[in-house]
């Protein structure tokens, strides 16, 4: 694709980003919106698992949300029923709490817990997260070597949080990648390693090429 193409992009989708955040000030948000369709077909994780992860988020938000009201600001991100955790909560107790009532949501494999404990960010610095997020997200699509759609970008106070099911190789390049983006403070992996040989069967297989009957040659 033309590279000049590819940034309209990355910059179409940083927009986006920023303008979902700038109209939601809700202190407890889920991970990411889902793009269907397309998005879906091409996503490294199973159709199902992909509504499992979305369940996950809206789950674990609401239940948050009904024990803990106002006092925290919790961003919920589930990738392959892997939940990352980030934001921040008043004290330690409150900290486990949290995870607590996410390890207890269906089909939670895992949980990463990235909650300080401090003071909630104030909506400059959340809608700056946003920002580098777009950023980030237009470098991958960028990135000539890289398929942008395998990642998951989340970013709080300045650290960027890379998720999904990538390859060794695939992992440093987008930490290298996050990592020279203007405003990145830190850059965390919280990948799903793969094997190449698993890679290439993810790979787009080539649509089947049919001959037009008209373009067949005539019979003698």
């Amino acid at each position: 694709m033309n590279p000049i193409l590819l940034r309209g992009l990355g910059t179409a989708l940083a927009a986006i980003t920023l303008g979902s955040t700038l109209a939601a000030c809700a202190p407890l948000v889920i991970g990411g919106g889902a793009m269907v369709g397309t998005m879906m077909a091409i996503d490294r994780r199973t159709a199902g698992t992909q509504v499992e992860d979305e369940g996950i988020e809206l789950r674990a938000a609401s239940r948050i949300r009904e024990a803990t009201g106002e006092r925290v600001h919790v961003n919920v991100t589930s990738y392959n029923r892997q939940v990352l955790l980030t934001g921040e909560v008043p004290t330690q107790e409150e900290r486990a709490r949290v995870e607590q009532i996410v390890r207890g949501v269906e089909n939670v494999a895992s949980i990463v817990n990235e909650l300080a404990v401090m003071a909630p960010t104030t909506f400059s610095q959340r809608s700056n997260d946003t920002f580098i997020t777009g950023k980030v997200r237009a470098s991958l699509v960028d990135a000539k070597d890289l398929t942008a759609s395998a990642f998951k970008v989340v970013t709080e106070r300045g650290v960027v949080y890379l998720m999904g099911r990538v390859t060794q190789r695939e992992a440093t390049r987008a930490a290298e990648i996050a990592r020279g983006v203007n405003g990145v403070r830190k850059v965390v992996r919280v990948f799903e390693l793969i094997s190449e040989e698993e890679l290439a069967r993810h790979a787009p297989r080539p649509a089947p090429v049919t001959q037009d009957p008209a373009a067949a040659p005539a019979k003698p």
